[in-house]
């Protein structure tokens, strides 16, 4: 998603992209199905969608606005809620299909005639020079260029051929991802439960479905992988509770390992990382997209700087000023979803009784609410030139 963006971006300002893809998205639509990987768009990553005019593709398929939400604590009587109508808002952000998201990026690729696809073909060496980037497909091509940009995941190929470095720690839990079809409507809110083995979140899709992300030691992930389909919704219905009635149907399931990874150079000369290829994070709050996108638009307004002042694109003094515009956020962002992740998975009653104590507090305090609320937007976070909103043509 983070790497498509950033192609129809720089297409679209004239900037010639090679953008090497192995498994092109699927752009057929209606689908009866739901995608299990689903991502929570803030507000700023919205007007980068709308600024790369991909955005009215994600509405045209399907897309859900969430107003609300509710969190609490599993272990203790801490709770809080978030409304966008307390700071006049319309929506607090939207959930969103990754497959969607992919297939309208794509679909607004396809109209850039700068952006070059190279699909369903590995690349097998890099070689960086003072002169050129080079990458070599699998069929003997070579492609070469001012700058690489890696924004291939969390197991970037391209920071492994290169040796940088990435540290950070497993988690030692899993998310348990599905779609879940329930009795009652979700009215547009997301519910977060936080339980010492981790947080179970229902994220709004249809109006009686949403998608779930269970995060649990490995072992109980596999446990719920295994079940028959009544016995995981009566597994998930004694954990969730009954605030969304009873849970009537779940697809396809799947499990994925969670870890903090930050790589320690985001650029280096002719290349430079995003996304989850510079860093990883839990998906308690959803900000794993929001953060690449970030950085997409950062990259963009450097590069397109350095342009109007002739400066050579793949400079590692110009490249440089990327990292400096991301890496302080998000290393924020990375420690504050750590310490969320250890404070809610902590049995200690000091703890315990603190936090219950704190998201009670939490929910009394509309000041504090509000201002949750309106980083929980993310222009704070992303003020980039395309986080800003659209002018009207």
């Amino acid at each position: 998603m983070v790497g498509a963006a950033l192609a129809c971006a720089l297409g679209q300002q004239g900037f010639t992209v090679a953008l090497i893809e192995n498994v092109p998205p699927d752009l057929s639509w209606p689908k009866d199905d739901y995608d299990i990987r689903v991502s929570a768009i803030t507000r700023a990553s919205q007007h980068v969608f709308e600024n790369l005019d991909a955005w009215q593709g994600m509405l045209r398929r399907r897309v859900c606005p969430y107003r609300q939400m509710q969190v609490w604590d599993a272990t203790g009587h801490g709770h809080v809620h978030f409304d966008s109508a307390e700071i006049a808002e319309p929506d607090l952000g939207h959930i969103i299909e990754n497959s969607v998201i992919q297939a309208s990026l794509w679909e607004r690729l396809i109209e850039i005639e700068s952006v070059e696809q190279f699909c369903s073909i590995q690349p097998v060496h890099i070689d960086i020079t003072q002169q050129l980037a080079s990458l070599t497909l699998a069929d003997h091509r070579t492609i070469s260029a001012k700058l690489i940009v890696g924004a291939d995941g969390g197991r970037s190929w391209v920071r492994e051929q290169l040796g940088y470095e990435s540290k950070g720690w497993s988690y030692q839990q899993d998310a348990v991802v599905a779609t879940v079809r329930h009795e009652l409507d979700h009215q547009e809110c997301c519910w977060q439960r936080f339980a010492a083995d981790g947080p179970l979140a229902f994220l709004p899709l249809d109006e009686k479905t949403s998608s779930i992300v269970w995060s649990t030691t490995p072992e109980h992930a596999k446990q719920l992988l295994a079940l028959e389909n009544i016995a995981f919704l009566k597994a998930l219905q004694l954990n969730f509770g009954d605030d969304l009635g009873h849970m009537l149907d779940v697809g396809q399931r799947a499990a994925f390992p969670l870890r903090l990874a930050h790589t320690v150079h985001y650029t280096g000369p002719r290349l430079a990382f995003i996304g989850d290829a510079a860093h990883s994070i839990h998906p308690l709050a959803g900000q794993g997209v929001n953060l690449g996108l970030g950085d997409m638009s950062a990259l963009v307004d450097v590069l397109l700087a350095a342009n109007e002042r002739g400066e050579e694109l793949g400079d590692a003094s110009v490249l440089r000023r990327y990292e400096r515009a991301r890496k302080a956020d998000n290393l924020l962002m990375l420690g504050v979803m750590d310490g969320f992740k250890r404070l809610f998975s902590n049995e200690q009653p000091v703890l315990k009784f603190a936090r219950n104590i704190g998201l009670n507090m939490t929910d009394q305090l509309s000041p504090v609410k509000q201002l949750i609320m309106q980083q929980a937007l993310g222009s704070a976070s992303n003020r980039s030139s395309l986080a800003k909103p659209p002018i009207p043509r």
